[in-house]
């Protein structure tokens, strides 16, 4: 071995064309079954869910306060430019994997792999923690109707989570069945929890006080006696602030904690080999449900933040009671509707827990086609799904969600998908430069400044996280790097076809 070949082999790049043709090997072919109204409908799925049924509330109390409009606006900007940068990516990449498929035909083999990897923060840890949020809803339509209020089951010196281990079983077994099925229940689901919302923002609206929204931004409150400091934004260590509560150093980390709400646009993406038309119903499905979304959005942190003072929504200390949309309306003497509500966010966050996971799979079966994980785990089955990967995130995450506590998950989540956004943006832009003359039916406006500003406007929000998340973050990294050393490396199907130990699939006679 020469010494430029480990360089050569990290950075070994898997041509747009082959990434194509690998599509059609019969054992590890995807059925196209979607169109761009099943798109957006998964887009919407995805988004309307966490962020309006959980997180905005939490934030408008113990971050932003009434401002946390206004983080919304920041976070849907930063995911607005990312998302025109996946919507060119996707469009002219249709393959599934998204960022990982993305980064191996732009940076190559190991920037790819540290991306699959990273994803695994944003899909998995996502749909636990949102599995979580699920069950805690469950436990308030059981006390609406008289049951004990809790999901929840102390066994020795653990609590085992069985209502968000409920919701991933069903749910796995829902995806091992079809892509179509998934869309179709997806849908159903979908229509439910946007109607809620609706009625969230009508109903609540009739209760705002004008008085509610003084102070807009709150002035900053000092760290809590005991904390590390660790707890704090980056942003707010590097300028010596007191600390990210409330005051600008709090909208600002509203926004990065905010963007939860966001995550799983993407998703729409990692289903570009099941969809009949990718290069014109991908963008549409990408862009059209971030719109819908950020309007839903803002309106509903404006009708909480009216309804009722944000200190009402503070976290009582020592705690994990965290407040929820429902929370508002049982304050206001709503309580009716708080149980409306409650079964739409179970609505909701089914149907975010379903992309999700989605998600994950699709991303699993990507890089298991290439080999850099085991290569027999993405055949697909009697449906035409990758089953046995399915079952495989299913269960791990049954584990996260049955077992561990979320209230950290959450940011790591935020920060792994801000990464991905980012080389997504780069990503974009390098295709363009060295590939100028491959067929793109959607082509971005001014495409430097726009990546540009999603790199700048993610970094941005990456910094807001706390320096805690952060070490976490590397450390994940260092762990993937070992493996992809250990075994993705050797096992890369790339780099078989270099050495001559593998042919590569045929290139399909036309364009798809």
């Amino acid at each position: 071995m020469t010494s430029t070949e480990p360089r050569s082999a990290l950075f070994r790049t898997k041509s747009v064309e082959q990434s194509i043709a690998d599509t059609d090997e019969p054992e590890h072919r995807l059925r196209r079954d979607l169109s761009w109204i099943d798109l957006t409908i998964f887009g919407v799925s995805v988004l309307v869910g966490a962020g309006i049924f959980t997180i905005t509330a939490r934030v408008a109390g113990d971050v932003s306060g009434p401002a946390v409009s206004i983080a919304f606006v920041i976070a849907a900007i930063a995911c607005g430019f990312a998302g025109l940068c996946y919507a060119e990516f996707a469009s002219t990449v249709p393959v599934a994997g998204s960022a990982y498929t993305f980064s191996y035909a732009t940076f190559g083999e190991f920037i790819a792999w540290i991306i699959g990897w990273d994803l695994i923060l944003e899909y998995a840890l996502g749909a636990a923690t949102v599995a979580k949020s699920w069950s805690k809803y469950l436990g308030q339509v059981f006390e609406a109707v008289g049951l004990p209020g809790s999901a929840k089951v102390d066994i020795g010196i653990t609590t085992f989570d069985w209502g968000a281990v409920l919701v991933i079983a069903v749910l796995t077994v829902v995806l091992v069945l079809g892509i179509k099925l998934s869309s179709r229940v997806s849908a159903i689901l979908t229509i439910t929890k946007v109607l809620v919302v609706l009625f969230v923002i009508v109903v609540g609206a009739t209760f705002i006080r004008w008085a509610n929204y003084s102070p807009f931004i709150p002035p900053a409150e000092a760290p809590q006696e005991g904390g590390s400091g660790l707890d704090s934004s980056l942003l707010s260590l590097i300028f010596g602030s007191d600390g990210s509560t409330y005051g600008a150093f709090g909208l600002l980390a509203g926004a990065s904690l905010v963007f939860f709400a966001f995550i799983g646009f993407d998703a729409v993406s990692t289903t570009a080999e099941e969809t009949k038309n990718p290069q014109k119903d991908l963008p549409r499905g990408i862009l059209g449900s971030l719109g819908v979304v950020t309007v839903l959005y803002v309106l509903t942190a404006l009708v909480l933040t009216g309804m009722v003072s944000y200190t009402q929504l503070k976290t009582p200390p020592g705690t994990d009671d965290t407040a929820t949309l429902a929370t508002a309306f049982q304050i206001v003497g709503a309580g009716w509707a708080s149980t409306i509500i409650s079964v739409g966010a179970l609505a909701g966050l089914t149907t975010v827990v379903l992309v999700l996971m989605l998600g994950q799979s699709r991303v699993f079966f990507a890089m298991s086609r290439d080999g850099l994980l085991p290569r027999g785990l993405a055949r697909t089955g009697r449906f035409d799904t990758p089953s046995t990967i399915t079952v495989i995130i299913g269960v791990l995450c049954a584990i996260l969600a049955g077992f561990f506590d979320a209230t950290v998950i959450e940011e790591m989540v935020n920060i792994g998908t801000l990464f991905a956004f980012v080389l997504v943006a780069i990503g974009t832009w390098v295709l363009r430069v060295k590939q100028p003359d491959l067929p793109r039916t959607f082509v971005v406006r001014g495409l430097p400044i726009v990546a540009i500003l999603a790199v700048v406007s993610c970094l941005w929000l990456m910094i807001n996280l706390t320096a805690e998340t952060w070490i976490r973050f590397i450390v994940w990294m260092l762990i993937g790097a070992v493996i992809y050393f250990t075994y993705g490396k050797s096992h890369s199907v790339v780099g078989r076809r270099e050495r001559g130990l593998e042919k590569p699939a045929a290139r399909p006679t036309q364009p798809m």
